[in-house]
């Protein structure tokens, strides 16, 4: 008895597992952003491209209407069926819990009966059109992993546009056109997603597959197609990421079209179900949504695998030495590179591209973790420590850095010492034979010390280019100190 069990559970596993198959996780991989391995020199971190979880964004989005007062419900409202002009048994009142249809109802969770959903106002005003604009913020920059998928409780749409922000909705470009007949409604010729080539997938068609038809029991959902774009160059399995990952790294704007901060659905028509409005019941055409889902992940530049939702707001927890709500900046003492996207490429652990550390040294570094101050940093020979390392961008200017007995500041480079004087900052007497100096230094007092043998060059780290002028005043002080004895 126990075996046609087994044979069946088999088959249930196969069956799931092809499933699971067909449209694996799009962006499955990059779940770590660090970690621990042995090296030559011991216990070191080995840092990985990452990124957070698909989730369902619509938990964190907020959610506008234009107008604002076109859901229905105020004043109450007797609604008849778009099949069925005589079936006007659905009533809509803002002030009874259960006849209310705020907008909420687009968002919850759904599989209740019956089904909640938001619906507008009916197209009491024809011939003015119905048209009513759904916009959803995020707050934050996120990426789409998934079809955007709407669920319609009324007939779909006869003319939509949906629409994408990538700056807090300031600017609109749209992301696709949905029409009964495209050539009439946005003169354009009716395309799928099917017809998308690899050349081609940035292009915004019109499609008439989501708005022919107004049998609402079956033709309910309008998509705009996310994974079907994905397959181009992944595959129609999205089995080869590692050539759609490929494209993302290197092509600015198609790592764009897939990244949003705001959606805006503009519903510009209802279903009418024939071709004349039948003006003596208008109170058949309407809108109503009950389910949207959008299905992504923050935005983190590849430097954070986790996202929160903070005191109503999404924001990245950054690695990588990164900050800002999505990693898009380094840290405050860790600019000793400059802050670059990760990237997915090579498969599977991607490049971290990590801020580094802003350290200086009287000796100096090869590592990487040390900033590369050949570029930025002189080395006085007449220094006890021969590479104490001071500013070349500042040596001097007219407020701190001040070119003493006389001098000039030269472009903030050097100081042009007067006569008798040298240093970087002429502070010491050019001394030309014994007893010259205190001639020299015109009544200042001299420096009397023992002999004193140099220090040795410790590494000395500073967190922020603001010190470099520290550094340089305690490099002049240790001249002087060590320099200016008789």
């Amino acid at each position: 008895m126990i075996w046609p069990l087994l044979f069946t559970l088999q088959a249930v596993c196969a069956s799931m597992s092809h499933a699971m198959q067909h449209y694996p996780a799009a962006w499955g991989h990059y779940d770590v952003c660090k970690s621990q391995i042995y090296t030559e020199e011991g216990l070191a971190w080995d840092y990985m491209a990452c990124q957070p979880e698909a989730t369902d964004m619509t938990k964190y989005l907020r959610v506008a209407l234009d107008p604002p007062n076109i859901t229905c419900g105020d004043p109450p409202e007797t609604y008849c069926a778009l099949e069925n002009p005589y079936m006007c048994n659905n009533e809509c009142d803002a002030t009874t819990k259960e006849l209310a249809h705020p907008p909420e109802l687009m968002f919850d969770f759904e599989g209740r009966n019956p089904t909640t959903f938001w619906q507008s106002s009916s197209w009491k005003k024809y011939p003015k059109p119905l048209q009513v604009n759904l916009t959803l913020s995020w707050n934050k920059t996120i990426e789409l992993t998934d079809d955007i998928v709407l669920t319609f409780e009324s007939g779909r749409p006869e003319q939509m546009v949906l629409e994408k922000s990538l700056d807090y909705g300031r600017t609109w470009t749209p992301y696709q056109f949905y029409a009964t007949d495209c050539l009439d409604a946005f003169t354009m010729e009716p395309k799928t997603a099917n017809d998308l080539t690899q050349r081609t997938l940035l292009d915004i068609i019109c499609t008439e597959d989501y708005s022919r038809g107004y049998v609402w029991k079956n033709d309910k959902t309008v998509r705009f197609e996310i994974k079907d774009r994905f397959a181009l160059f992944a595959g129609p399995r999205l089995h080869n990421m590692a050539s759609l990952y490929g494209q993302l790294d290197t092509t600015k704007n198609l790592r764009d079209f897939f990244t949003i901060t705001d959606l805006r659905i503009k519903l510009l028509k209802p279903a009418t179900g024939a071709t004349m409005v039948d003006e003596n019941n208008l109170s058949r055409y309407f809108y109503a949504i009950s389910d949207i889902k959008v299905q992504g992940r923050c935005k983190c530049n590849l430097h954070a695998n986790s996202c929160v939702f903070d005191k109503g707001k999404l924001g990245c927890e950054c690695e990588h030495n990164t900050t800002g709500p999505d990693c898009s900046r380094c840290k405050r003492h860790y600019h000793g590179r400059a802050w670059s996207v990760g990237s997915y490429l090579p498969i599977p652990k991607g490049t971290a591209n990590i801020c580094k550390y802003i350290s200086i040294s009287y000796e100096h570094s090869n590592s990487d973790d040390f900033l590369n101050i050949s570029d930025l940093l002189i080395t006085p020979s007449c220094l006890p420590c021969p590479f104490c390392f001071v500013s070349a961008a500042r040596v001097c200017d007219n407020a701190m850095l001040r070119c003493q007995n006389g001098g000039s500041c030269h472009h903030h480079q050097r100081c042009h010492c007067s006569p008798g004087f040298t240093g970087v900052l002429c502070e010491r007497a050019r001394c030309q034979g014994p007893g010259e100096c205190d001639d020299q230094l015109s009544g200042r007092a001299s420096f009397h010390h023992p002999p004193i043998t140099s220090p040795p060059c410790a590494l000395v780290t500073f967190g922020d280019f603001t010190l470099l002028k520290g550094c340089l005043l305690f490099c002049q002080m240790l001249h002087m100190y060590y320099y200016q004895a008789p």
